[in-house]
């Protein structure tokens, strides 16, 4: 039996592609056919490989891999950022800023920013500087939380993406083979399915329908981590904490020696020490010349992006 319902696909609308005239002869084998001028996706087929994606998914978890959820159009925004928040994920659904894989040093070094403006906040350090000062420190910080908030948990690269429309994430989907990081994504008819790894057909414009195989991405996780999180949560109970902490301290630790390495420089590897070091699930991610060509074009976006200089300040 499926993982999703045929009642539900058709009730979102994912069987809803788009215009006959805007279409991509590679989806030609999951599409049903045209009415009105709309191509109709193939159900079944979504149904199909969803189950290989959802699979894929909780053989991800079960290695403790980690998804990053990607959808900047407005339609999935909000929708990412609740699957991955209950799946304990990651997500981006600004703007996928050039680098984002790539140029992962750089990344690392704004997230540290975020943190220490984090922390100075709730230390109470802004609010003892003069009010022009805290102000440009506090915009800085919500620029910073608002590219980089649904990353600045993550330590390390992702093990796989989970992608909402591939045509506007276009950069992310050439980070990530580049990287051979595996694709997971809603493909609708004007897309290109060679470009993904787990290809799900389906209408990736309508609110409903990414809201529902976003949750049921989610849901793939959860049901293979659901019972770790309550086990680290009564265990985070007898030490007095509660299991948010638990989870918080484990990521810090991982997060200092990940700054360490940015701290390091060449004597830790740099970059491609970060870039490539082994993720749980035992895969490496090499960063080739090529990708290193493009390092000063992604860091000069990013500092443009999150308001910052390219030479980084001290953290």
């Amino acid at each position: 039996m499926s993982v999703l319902a045929m009642k539900d696909l058709l009730e979102a609308g994912v069987h809803f592609g788009h215009q006959t005239r805007r279409w991509n002869p590679k989806m030609k084998r999951y599409i049903y056919g045209g009415r009105n001028g709309i191509y109709i996706i193939d159900l079944h087929q979504t149904l199909k490989l969803f189950d290989e994606a959802y699979a894929y998914v909780q053989e991800l978890a079960q290695n403790n891999g980690k998804l990053l959820f990607v959808g900047t159009k407005k339609q999935a925004q909000d929708a990412v950022a609740e699957a991955a928040k209950r799946s304990r994920s990651y997500f981006v659904n600004s703007r996928w800023l050039g680098g984002m894989l790539t140029n992962y040093r750089t990344i690392l070094t704004r997230i540290a920013r975020l943190r220490e403006l984090e922390r100075m906040d709730a230390e109470g350090v802004l609010d003892s500087l003069p009010k022009k000062e805290a102000a440009e420190l506090r915009e800085e910080r919500d620029r910073l939380e608002r590219y980089l908030g649904g990353i600045k948990e993550m330590p390390g690269l992702p093990d796989a993406i989970f992608i909402v429309d591939l045509k506007k994430e276009r950069i992310a989907v050439q980070e990530a083979r580049k990287l051979g990081i595996p694709i997971i994504a809603i493909v609708d008819t004007n897309c290109d399915p060679d470009e993904v790894d787990y290809v799900i057909p389906g209408n990736d414009d309508a609110i409903r329908a990414i809201r529902l195989i976003s949750n049921k991405i989610a849901d793939a996780i959860i049901e293979i981590k659901g019972g770790e999180w309550q086990e680290t949560a009564v265990e985070a109970a007898e030490e007095g904490k509660t299991g948010e902490e638990a989870d918080a301290a484990a990521v810090a630790a991982q997060w200092e020696a990940l700054e360490r390495q940015v701290g390091g420089g060449a004597a830790t590897g740099g970059a491609s020490g970060i870039l490539t070091e082994g993720n749980e699930t035992g895969a490496t991610h090499p960063v080739g010349a090529e990708a290193a060509t493009t390092d000063a074009e992604a860091a000069s976006e990013i500092a443009a992006e999150t308001g910052q200089p390219t030479v980084e300040r001290p953290v």
